[in-house]
């Protein structure tokens, strides 16, 4: 288990890093992104106010012969130059301005590049028209988003040296230390369990041998408090042993196997029937026919149902019932756990998930129902709870189902519990 919780762990620790990398590549791109589209847009501003500006003086006092660079001026009388581009002069905008409308500018896209053209009437009444290429304003953005490009290229690479040695510098220690501490708190628990057990066993010998003996009552009294305190004692210690097993359990999925159900709930029952017993208790398991099975770490989902009955044993009154029944309910299989205790708000159902939450008639939840609900969502599944002041509890588990699991040779499938 130890090893596999450290996989865990570590798996852990690889998908922070390449989270930290992921949000920082993100981070970049959107930057250079942002910077790229301010740059193309101030430069386009720049370059068609320019453009424009160039293209109106030269369509006022430009020479025809001699026409600015990547320019050409179209006029009555004047020869074309040679490397004018095709289809130019626009006659229809030579026409309008004949009419006497105001100058006309219009942009083109032909050939591979974009124009500029402005037709007007100058001082001396003759009508001109300028054209303007701009293929290297073009090449000049693409160049500049090459150029990003680039840069970003080389920022998914920074950023993923950074995702890498921001994990080994802080997540890598965070992940140790987590890990130093679920060990202690195991081994602590562990260590102290058995001398915590010697010491309860020993308060219930004393205080039969009180009672036998018709000790004082405030000696009887004393010995009683001290078995309930030992108790509780012991009751933190279980929550943490189930703190350190069961948080490993859904990180394990290459354990996962074909459970069934309900023979697992039987299994548990009956580990829980002396127990039950003695506080005057009657459990009853009912499954369905033909077995139906969830994949998941048969150890985890022990645990899991253990706590859900130990809860419904705890809260439960002597001579009522516990109902342990597991349902077919399609692509799902639900395990449902109805006691006959004194129940709760309905409003604080979802907070007797949280760690030892206490309900209001002072009833105590410790770690298990929180560790149980994190074992069901690591196994793909939900846990609800229902109930009503008086009239007892009802916990539900819902796992998805799997298929039954090979036979073996004698033709029975593997089950839970069995060997």
């Amino acid at each position: 288990m130890r090893r596999s919780q450290q996989r865990a762990e570590w798996a852990a620790v690889r998908w922070a890093r390449l989270r930290i990398a992921v949000i920082t590549a993100a981070i970049i791109t959107v930057l250079i992104t942002l910077v790229g589209l301010v740059a193309d847009a101030v430069m386009a501003h720049a370059q068609n106010e320019q453009v424009w500006r160039e293209l109106r003086y030269a369509a006022s006092h430009g020479d025809p012969a001699r026409p600015p660079v990547c320019a050409w001026l179209f006029a009555p009388g004047e020869q074309p130059l040679a490397n004018a581009p095709q289809g130019f002069p626009l006659h229809r905008d030579l026409e309008r301005v004949r009419r006497g409308e105001e100058a006309v500018e219009r942009t083109l896209h032909r050939d591979g590049t974009t124009y500029r053209v402005r037709t007007q009437v100058r001082e001396d009444g003759t009508v001109v028209q300028a054209v303007f290429d701009m293929r290297f304003q073009l090449a000049d953005r693409t160049h500049l988003w090459f150029a990003l490009g680039v840069a970003e290229l080389v920022g998914l690479i920074a950023a993923i040296v950074t995702g890498t040695v921001l994990g080994r510098l802080s997540v890598a220690p965070l992940a140790e230390a987590l890990a130093r501490q679920r060990r202690f708190v195991a081994d602590a628990s562990h260590e102290l369990r058995t001398p915590i057990t010697r010491v309860y066993t020993r308060a219930q010998v004393l205080s039969r041998q009180a009672a036998a003996q018709d000790l004082p009552a405030a000696h009887q009294d004393g010995l009683t408090r001290l078995i309930g305190s030992v108790g509780r004692l012991g009751e933190v210690l279980d929550d943490m042993l189930l703190s350190a097993s069961l948080t490993a359990g859904p990180a394990r999925t290459a354990e996962h196997r074909p459970v069934d159900l309900a023979q697992l709930a039987r299994s548990v029952a009956a580990e829980e029937a002396e127990r039950a017993g003695d506080a005057g208790l009657t459990v009853t398991v009912d499954g369905p026919e033909p077995a139906v099975f969830v994949a998941g770490v048969e150890t985890a989902l022990r645990r899991a149902v253990g706590e859900l009955l130990s809860n419904a044993v705890r809260h439960s009154p002597a001579g009522g019932v516990i109902e342990v029944t597991v349902m077919d309910r399609g692509a799902m299989v639900e395990l449902t756990i109805t006691d006959s205790g004194p129940g709760f708000r309905q409003a604080e159902a979802e907070r007797l998930f949280e760690r030892f939450h206490r309900s209001g008639d002072g009833s105590r939840y410790g770690l298990g129902l929180a560790l149980l609900r994190e074992v069901v969502r690591g196994h793909g599944g939900t846990v609800t709870a229902e109930g009503r002041p008086g009239l007892g509890a009802r916990f539900a588990i819902r796992l998805p189902r799997c298929a039954a699991p090979p036979t073996t040779a004698l033709g029975l499938p593997v089950r839970a519990g069995q060997a």
